[in-house]
């Protein structure tokens, strides 16, 4: 029973990890310098969720936990797979990281600026789609459009330039590059032609689109490199914590003050923290870690709140907060620090 795997998968308590010893700073290839680091010994935490395949015991092991969530195979990937997911994951990590530094280093008033990435399928829309030369049956997830009617589209904002001379129902043909996993970056030797119809917007029927959901591409451009090191983690819920970390690495004072803080939330590059998956079970996590002080999204449902704070426990104070400013806040009404931008 502990041996086969079976056709389940789980969603369960992961862990919390102080963010500060995966961050690193270095001198620009312009010459420079890395930032004075200001180390913390009482560093904020990110949390994770597990959901690997399970065994025939894993499965009746999860059953039984009241806070796993035991899944089939298409309530946990849908229509993806887990190729395809993992991937996914992995590049919602990348644009967490890359706007988290983005934010913080905005409100410490550095110079940054925000570079358009590449084209790359992240979900396709096929509620509404033609029933000829649909793109959710034409593209594939993890592919990267380079290229409408023969003209280049190198960002989304070229993509949605040449999208203006069109009007639902026409078709266009499309050049791709297929997903490659082993490779670092687009093979334009791989590239494919795909004709495909435009279909209408649901939330304007007038404006035509593809039919396709884009990854967050985007790279920050900073002063100086930073690197945040999260080998084999994946998903964007880290964004809060990371933009924290960063600002109290990089000014003086402690924004944690004696309080043991763990967060999770996706972030904006307004600064807006967006809702996470997994609330209960990265609970769970979070009392384990011993912390007393959890940041979570305001955007969570009241449902799961409930469930989170049953999971955390009485010694786990959970708050909620819609955006940076208001984390900064809540920090300072249990004992931080205030934020030293002139330090940074």
């Amino acid at each position: 029973m502990a041996a086969i795997r079976i056709q389940r998968f789980e969603l369960a308590p992961g862990e919390a990890m102080t963010v500060a010893p995966r961050i690193e700073f270095a001198s620009s290839s312009k010459g420079v310098a890395a930032p004075q680091r200001f180390r913390t010994s009482n560093g904020i935490k990110f949390v994770t969720a597990f959901g690997g395949q399970l065994s025939i015991l894993d499965s009746v092991l999860g059953w039984i936990d009241p806070h796993v969530q035991v899944d089939t195979y298409k309530e946990h990937f849908g229509t993806s797979t887990p190729t395809t997911s993992r991937r996914l994951g992995f590049q919602a990590m990348i644009g967490a990281k890359q706007i988290a530094e983005y934010v913080a280093m905005k409100k410490l008033g550095l110079q940054v600026n925000l570079v358009m990435g590449r084209v790359v399928i992240e979900e396709l829309v096929c509620q509404g789609a033609p029933q000829k030369n649909a793109a959710c049956s034409t593209l594939s997830v993890g592919e990267t459009i380079t290229q409408i009617d023969g003209i280049a589209t190198p960002t989304l904002t070229d993509l949605a330039a040449q999208m203006k001379s069109h009007a639902v129902g026409d078709t266009v043909e499309l050049t791709v590059i297929p997903y490659d996993a082993s490779a670092t970056t687009p093979d334009l030797t791989k590239a494919e032609k795909r004709t495909v119809q435009l279909m209408a917007n649901t939330n304007d029927p007038t404006r035509p689109i593809i039919g396709f959901v884009p990854a967050d591409t985007r790279t920050v451009s900073l002063p100086f490199e930073v690197q945040i090191t999260t080998t084999d983690i994946g998903g964007p819920s880290a964004g809060l914590a990371f933009t924290l970390a960063l600002l109290d690495e990089l000014t003086s004072g402690n924004l944690m003050g004696t309080s043991h803080v763990v967060a999770t939330g996706t972030m904006s590059e307004d600064g807006s923290v967006g809702a996470i998956g997994a609330l209960e079970q990265k609970a769970v996590a979070v009392k384990a870690s011993g912390a007393d002080l959890f940041l979570v999204p305001a955007g969570q449902s009241a449902d799961e709140m409930k469930r989170a704070r049953q999971a955390a426990g009485s010694g786990v104070t959970i708050v909620q907060v819609a955006t940076l400013d208001e984390a900064l806040a809540v920090l300072r009404t249990h004992g931080g620090g205030a934020l030293q931008v002139t330090a940074a």
